[in-house]
């Protein structure tokens, strides 16, 4: 069996069925796109030659392994936090899933190593190559099965697997599995689509508001979910396996329980999931905002 099947076998055993294979390259027809971009925001990467080569994090990178992990289970309310933040923390989830790869592929005598979101490479671009979904005109990478509820993490291999990278990057401009749907583009109340700098799900985020951005929050209190849920390929997906993934109780409540929580409601629930790294303070801020609004 070869490296790829073996590698393979062992994703469906962890219950994962969305992933490709793309061999190594430097990604150079990213640059002018990213220089042409409004400036970045503070979460970004501001040294483009870090995101368009993935050999600054392995240098004996060869392989690509992406993959993506279905979070949602349907059953999340509309409170104002994000379908994705309503469960455990995907950093830690998926970065065990990970773990548990890259040991399998070391077993093999390769050497692998994972990465989740916090990282210089440009992720929905390279699980677009992949082919395990396409790049929406919502800017998200949308899979067949799943939509575009997924987070997307990357292994590098240091050896040569058999593959191919599946899709144009020229194809991206062109939006063609959109159609003529601009549902994502019609529902963004800040224009977001072309600007990631007023992003909702960033401006929910960030430490510091201006008083013309707190206008904006439309209810949020971390995250946005205004440009998927209107998508098509939304409709009717799968829902996640992934039991680490399931809607948590406690972060389905009202905006006025983050409004008035103290640090122990906090501590023991909220700092567990995927908004919970930015601190108490910040989502009691937007909780109250919330609340007022309403």
């Amino acid at each position: 069996m070869s490296y790829r099947a073996r590698i393979e076998q062992f994703c469906y055993n962890l219950g994962l069925d969305t992933f490709g294979f793309i061999p190594y390259r430097r990604y150079d027809e990213l640059e002018a796109y990213l220089k042409s971009r409004p400036s970045q925001n503070e979460f970004e990467e501001k040294d483009i030659s870090k995101r368009v080569d993935p050999s600054y994090l392995m240098p004996n990178v060869q392989t690509i392994l992406c993959i993506a992990f279905p979070y949602n289970d349907g059953k999340s309310v509309n409170n104002g936090f994000s379908i994705y933040t309503q469960r455990l923390d995907y950093h830690k989830v998926v970065r065990s899933y990970l773990d548990k790869i890259c040991e399998f592929i070391n077993s093999l005598g390769a050497q692998g190593v994972g990465f989740v979101d916090n990282n210089c490479l440009n992720e929905r671009y390279l699980a677009y190559l992949s082919g395990i979904g396409f790049i929406g005109r919502n800017n998200m990478l949308i899979t067949k099965k799943y939509g575009s509820y997924v987070f997307l993490a990357e292994i590098l291999i240091d050896i040569k697997i058999d593959c191919n990278e599946v899709n144009n990057y020229k194809n991206i401009p062109k939006f063609v599995q959109c159609g003529l749907c601009h549902n994502c583009v019609k529902v963004c109340p800040t224009g977001a689509l072309n600007d990631c700098n007023v992003c909702l799900s960033y401006l929910t985020q960030k430490k510091d508001l201006k008083l013309e951005e707190i206008d904006l929050l439309k209810g949020n209190i971390f995250g946005c979910d205004f440009c998927q849920k209107p998508c098509p390929y939304n409709i009717n997906i799968n829902f996640t396996n992934l039991k680490e993934f399931k809607s948590l109780e406690f972060m389905q409540q009202s905006a006025d329980v983050y409004m008035n929580m103290d640090n122990a409601f906090f501590k023991n629930n909220v700092k567990h999931t995927s908004c919970g790294w930015r601190g108490k303070n910040v989502i009691k801020r937007n909780a109250t905002i919330a609340f007022e609004r309403n």
